[in-house]
């Protein structure tokens, strides 16, 4: 039944405990999953405590078996191992704190494990984690390197000497954490975190040296696996475990094998570097010598042409052609001048042939009255009129005598 309280009538402490003592208490026998954080075995105690984790929220509780089962186990039971147990929750209320149980505890094999890990790993690909386009590219020479391992472990030494060797000037950014155990997921994100934060950081390492498919289940943590997804800064995976693969292998920008391969991937190699160097200039010089070489073959062959290896020659040819076009001009003008020469004397002689004067000094004179008329019929002239006669060379004055028709005269030519 529920506890019936109010301002005016509330409960005491101790029935609050008792309450949810009883309860749980109600709750019986239940099987619960988690993993083994910690194990606690005193001598001359037949009780043996542990702590069991969950492996997604931050939740533990502690549990207790006899020694008896506990020593029973096979394989023994260790820290960090999948387990499933059949316990009995109690709440005990003097410290107002949760335990269970443990009737029956049956580790996960490693089968079973894969198994789930398996479908974890289908259910975060479904959301897209592992999606080609998500992963970073690496930057080509880092200026400082985060780098994610155990402190003093070999995968740390592996790691910085490979990458001092390649590149000396290289910088690391140490963010210690543990790599195995029911805490290293949470240390690992913490250590991530740390580094995102640091914005000389340009790329991070997470090294471990390999280990058992149980060593390395806090690399396939889901919010280890999440958090590494949501960062900015390139993550390389280098947990060092070939047959089976870390969660975190996949949702990493990059997996390397091993730590000493993590350091090639991230840092160049100098000599190798100053190798290409040289190589790419030697190149170039040869590309460039190639185009000046090809670019005066090119001016050789035009400056081997008559045209520009005697320019002086087409100015002699136009010469000649010049002097030739000059002297038909020549030619042609002359002509043109004669026959104008010609048609003008001819024009001057007609010209001197229809002209009065000419007339003139053929014989012939031109009769005019005192006014100046000409006199061309006798009808005008009356005997006794002054006239005058124009000769070629002068006038003569006359005075009429007399008239005579031509009818008189006979044949106009004389006859």
């Amino acid at each position: 039944m529920a506890l019936e309280t109010s301002q005016q009538a509330p409960a005491p402490v101790r029935q609050i405990a008792n309450a949810i003592a009883g309860w749980i208490d109600r709750l019986g026998t239940v099987w619960v999953e988690g993993q083994i954080a910690q194990i606690s075995r005193r001598p001359g105690v037949g009780t043996v405590f542990m702590t069991l984790r969950d492996t997604v929220a931050d939740i533990s509780v502690p549990v207790t078996c006899a020694r008896s089962m506990f020593d029973g186990l096979n394989p023994p039971l260790v820290e960090g191992a999948g387990v499933v147990i059949n316990a009995r929750p109690s709440y005990y209320a003097n410290r107002g704190t949760l335990s269970l149980y443990a009737r029956e505890i049956k580790m996960v094999g490693l089968g079973e494990l894969l198994a789930r890990l398996e479908r974890r790993r289908q259910l975060l690909a479904a959301e897209g984690l592992f999606a080609p386009e998500l992963k970073r590219s690496l930057p080509f020479l880092p200026t400082r390197v985060g780098l994610v391992t155990a402190p003093g472990s070999a995968a740390e030494r592996d790691v910085v000497e490979n990458a001092r060797r390649r590149w000396p000037a290289v910088a690391f950014e140490m963010a210690y954490a543990a790599m195995q155990g029911t805490r290293s997921a949470a240390e690992v994100m913490e250590a991530l975190e740390r580094l995102e934060r640091d914005a000389r950081v340009d790329v991070i390492i997470v090294a471990r040296g390999g280990g058992s498919v149980e060593d390395l289940l806090p690399f396939s943590d889901e919010a280890l696996v999440r958090a590494v997804q949501r960062m900015r800064t390139p993550v390389v995976s280098a947990i060092g475990h070939e047959p089976d693969q870390p969660l975190l292998d996949l949702v990493a920008d990059v997996r390397a094998s091993t730590p000493t391969d993590a350091a090639k991937l991230v840092v160049p190699d100098v000599v190798e570097e100053a190798r290409g160097v040289a190589w790419a200039l030697e190149r170039i010089r040869s590309l460039v010598d190639q185009r000046v070489a090809r670019e005066q073959s090119g001016l050789d062959a035009i400056r081997s042409r008559p045209a520009l290896a005697a320019p002086a020659s087409l100015l002699d040819s136009r010469l000649d052609e010049v002097g030739l076009l000059r002297s038909r001009a020549r030619r042609t003008v002359g002509h043109h001048l004669d026959r104008a020469g010609d048609d003008l004397v001819h024009q001057l002689a007609r010209a001197r042939a229809l002209s009065p004067l000419a007339t003139l000094q053929r014989g012939y004179a031109v009769l005019q009255d005192a006014d100046g008329h000409p006199v061309t019929t006798l009808a005008t002239v009356r005997p006794g009129d002054a006239l005058s006669a124009r000769v070629a060379d002068g006038r003569l004055h006359l005075t009429t005598d007399r008239l005579e028709p031509l009818d008189t005269l006979g044949d106009p030519d004389g006859r």
